[in-house]
């Protein structure tokens, strides 16, 4: 079964995948789980969108705890927001995931290609409000935090574990809406539910046996050395980080409209 056994071409590619994620990751500060799923299915040789995107889930997982330490380490994770939003979070990511079981391949594919070019679209929104970095949800500010955190959480939750991309781009962006929290504060915060989702979506598939551990092992084995190199050009290249995020959404967007050629041609 395929979601057991590897070939050494596919654990070589899946490592090659794993590096170009990681990549991207440390490059553009997030989103590069995205393209884990296209490159499992184009790159490496996985042969079903499902098997796909349970092997992706454990990859997403895994490199969210590791980055969810430093965060923790720098201060820069606000718990109590982040244990609601991903409370609520788990429960979309399991929902989302039985249904993404459920349909057929092709659907999924092509749904998962659609949801990349909306979200290379949202990445190029500028983002407006003032930010609230001291935001705390206590007893006080829970009755106007609550109703924000809780459905935001369960809806990126939910996408999250219908797509398998971790939810990156819905996370950070979810729970500044809700709490006007800033970016740097978001993305450290936005890890914990993010490592709850993929651990959430992993498991899902898991269970159905729709996981390739052993390209799984390698993906995140080149994500750890992607990541390295990618923090590393992403100093040499801070003055340009804007246009690096440019080119990331385009790549994103591109992407998505061919998987979904690809799936319905």
């Amino acid at each position: 079964m395929e979601a057991l056994l590897a070939d050494p071409m596919m654990l070589s590619l899946a490592l090659g995948a794993g590096v170009l994620v990681g990549f991207i990751l440390g490059l553009v500060g997030g989103g590069g789980s995205i393209l884990a799923v296209p490159l499992l299915l184009y790159g490496v040789g996985v042969e079903t969108p499902h098997i796909a995107i349970g092997t992706a889930a454990v990859g997403v997982a895994v490199n969210a705890a590791s980055g969810l330490a430093a965060h923790a380490r720098a201060g820069t994770v606000k718990w109590p927001c982040a244990l609601v939003f991903s409370g609520m979070g788990v429960l979309g990511a399991y929902a989302g995931s039985s249904l993404g079981k459920a349909i057929a391949g092709d659907t999924l594919l092509a749904a998962f290609g659609v949801a990349m070019v909306l979200i290379g679209i949202w990445t190029l929104v500028p983002r407006a409000g003032e930010d609230r970095p001291d935001v705390r949800l206590t007893r006080s500010s829970a009755g106007e935090l609550l109703p924000r955190l809780m459905p935001f959480g369960f809806l990126a939750g939910g996408a999250a574990g219908f797509f398998g991309i971790g939810g990156g781009f819905l996370i950070a962006p979810g729970l500044m809406a809700a709490t006007r929290m800033p970016l740097r504060i978001a993305v450290g915060t936005s890890l914990v539910a993010l490592l709850a989702f993929g651990a959430t979506t992993a498991a899902n598939y898991a269970a159905a046996s729709l996981v390739n551990w052993p390209v799984a092992g390698a993906m995140i084995l080149g994500g750890f050395f992607g990541g390295v190199l990618g923090q590393r050009a992403s100093s040499a290249a801070a003055a340009h980080h804007n246009m690096l995020a440019y080119l990331f959404a385009a790549l994103v967007i591109g992407v998505g409209a061919f998987i979904t050629w690809q799936a319905y041609p």
